[in-house]
């Protein structure tokens, strides 16, 4: 592997080799069709650390049109972990696009070249991967287990991911790594890609308390948001890093509804966590359509199941998706935070807030007071309850 630093020259080379690699790119031809000869379609969910992000990865990664890999420019910052999130942007758009197209190629930057599919980062959270043609741990169609896949799957030869993502009609990333829409709309107008972006946001106050259970792993992530040039960061009491997530969030949110370039039409989808936490059949089905997906019998079930547990999970769960109750989790952070570090989070993140649909609360009594709902009534599309939002940046 890779050492987590590397030189400023090194960084540097290829990030250049990286925004060249682009343009030599778009000139190729699509991506092989999967069976039935139908365009692929592919799906970017668009988040942050600690929003909900890795169980709307599962919703993806559990249909069995779905190729799925989470977070695949971990590799990217892992290995050029003295840059910055934005100068790092478009070596992260490259592996995206080719991922998207089924080009594991990519990969040769960031992976040793003896490689299995366990050194893709979370590889065992797709169930592509556990299943044929890449493994034979679940049939296609079941649903997966990370720890029954991981003994049985993990030596399997890498070249497999590239076969079985041709294999599917649906190509689903999910990403925390950008921030700004701008930067991908490249991709919107790419012909050689259909995709569609989903942008999943969470109640700031929530992320901060999620984020405040798993500090020391979001560390060296911490760096490169505030561009430290490679100091991994883990306490962050001026609450730098939240403040950067929701002015990210405002910007990609503004972008796409008040001024939406035309190849954005139609491609992107507002989720706000809470709404899947308090009905999340019917907002998954809007969700898997939006995709061109639908929800099967066997997936409704496993999505119930997830979704009713009891209690908000343990620490150690944090990067997993188990059974819990949703709806518990969404409103854990009333309970857990001091009415100081909310007050801070609301000055922060105004603009957040109320570009989102989050109400403020003004008193310790109003953040304990559970039947004072905080999360705003949407309009009738994720278009209109946004853009008719006047909102300043925070």
């Amino acid at each position: 592997m890779w050492l987590r630093r590397v030189s400023g020259t090194a960084v540097t080379a290829l990030l250049l080799a990286q925004t060249g690699l682009l343009l030599f790119l778009v000139s190729r031809p699509r991506s092989p069709s999967p069976a039935g000869g139908e365009e692929r379609v592919h799906v970017l969910v668009l988040s942050s650390w600690r929003s909900g992000s890795s169980f709307v990865g599962q919703l993806f990664s559990q249909h069995p049109d779905v190729f799925y890999l989470m977070e695949p420019a971990w590799h990217v910052w892992s290995a050029l972990s003295q840059g910055s999130a934005v100068a790092l942007h478009m070596a992260v758009r490259d592996l995206v696009r080719s991922v998207f197209l089924c080009d594991m190629d990519v990969f040769d930057a960031y992976l040793p070249w003896r490689r299995n599919l366990s050194d893709l980062f979370q590889w065992a959270e797709s169930r592509a991967l556990c299943s044929p043609p890449a493994c034979s741990a679940f049939p296609r169609g079941a649903i997966s287990s990370e720890a029954v896949c991981k003994p049985l799957c993990a030596r399997r030869p890498f070249g497999l991911a590239q076969e079985a993502c041709r294999s599917y009609s649906h190509v689903v990333l999910k990403e925390v790594r950008f921030f700004n829409l701008q930067v991908l709309y490249p991709l919107l107008s790419d012909p050689a890609l259909n995709l569609h972006i989903v942008h999943l946001v969470r109640d700031p106050r929530a992320v901060l308390r999620s984020r405040e259970q798993t500090a020391k792993a979001l560390a060296r992530d911490n760096g490169i948001v505030l561009g430290t040039n490679g100091k991994w960061v883990e306490a962050d009491p001026d609450l730098r890093v939240v403040r950067e997530v929701c002015r990210s969030h405002v910007r990609i949110a503004e972008a796409a509804t008040r001024k939406p370039p035309p190849s954005l039409r139609g491609r992107y989808r507002l989720v706000r966590f809470e709404d899947l936490a308090r009905a999340p059949l019917p907002e998954i089905r809007a969700l898997y359509a939006f995709a061109g997906l639908s929800l099967t019998p066997q997936l409704e079930a496993w999505i119930h199941n997830i979704t009713h547990g009891v209690g908000p999970g343990a620490r150690r769960e944090a990067f997993k998706t188990t059974s819990r109750d949703a709806l518990n989790v969404s409103q854990a952070w009333r309970h857990a935070l001091p009415f100081t570090k909310i007050r801070r989070v609301q000055e922060l993140c105004a603009g957040a807030l109320q570009l989102l649909g989050y109400r403020p609360v003004f008193s310790e009594n109003e953040q304990r007071d559970l039947t004072l709902d905080l999360v705003l009534p949407r309009g009738p599309s994720s278009f209109s309850w946004a853009s008719s939002t006047t909102a300043e940046h925070p």
